[in-house]
């Protein structure tokens, strides 16, 4: 049965579309994860490799958010966070593991992937952090958008000024935990500044593609936007 709420969220059953948003919700969050082990320069700019995909990461979120409510989305979340826990687990088994006698790979094996577990537990801890409060600041903008006027009851400042509160949070902690040490100086702020810039605008430039998937997944689901 649907959940009655006055913003008219659908329940987060085994539906559909559901089950594959979350499919490609947590599928990102764990390929962004890994490949954030390498930085990458573009001139004079330092970024890591999470920068490809981790924006996709909340505007998946997003969608998941307007569409199915908080509770639909707070799970997506924790499903996230155990897969990720999972996939840092078993990296750390094989790593353990005794190599073959004719495999020579396992320095580099170390030296790569030896960095994920920072990487995830930083990456863990401001994805926790910033997707609760995305979600939560998203859905309390929806659920006050219908006696709002003017800019503030549509949905682009629902979704933009949720990624904004949401990835300062994320952003900062996923930086310090991660590469507080690693960068120094004004270089690290500049990372940070950067990467949050960087997820904040792919949110803007997608924002056309974000809205018309959340109006195709209401059809699907049988919602009924209020706004």
């Amino acid at each position: 049965m649907p959940h009655t709420t006055s913003a008219q969220y659908r329940t987060p059953e085994i539906h559909g579309s559901y089950a594959v948003i979350v499919a490609l919700f947590t599928g990102l969050l764990v390929i962004s994860n890994v490949v954030a082990v390498k930085l990458i320069s573009f001139g004079p700019l330092t970024v890591d490799g999470g920068v490809f995909l981790f924006p996709l990461v909340y505007i998946v979120g997003d969608v998941l958010a307007e569409v199915y409510g908080f509770k639909g989305t707070r799970r997506a979340i924790f499903t996230g966070f155990a897969l990720s826990i999972l996939a840092t687990a078993t990296i750390l088994l094989v790593q353990v593991s005794p190599a073959a006698a004719e495999w020579g790979g396992q320095a580099a094996y170390e030296e790569i992937l030896g960095f994920v577990p920072r990487i995830v537990a930083a990456s863990m801890a401001g994805y926790l952090a910033g997707q609760l409060v995305n979600a939560w600041v998203l859905v309390k903008l929806r659920d006050r958008a219908r006696q709002a006027k003017g800019p503030a009851a549509s949905l682009w400042f629902r979704l933009i000024g949720s990624t904004a509160v949401g990835q300062l949070v994320d952003t900062t902690v996923f930086c310090v935990i991660a590469f507080y040490g690693v960068i120094v100086g004004w270089q690290f702020l500049g990372y940070t500044v950067l990467g949050y810039v960087i997820k904040v605008g792919a949110e803007v430039v997608l924002l056309p593609v974000t809205t018309r998937v959340i109006a195709w997944v209401r059809r699907r689901e049988g919602v009924t936007p209020e706004i």
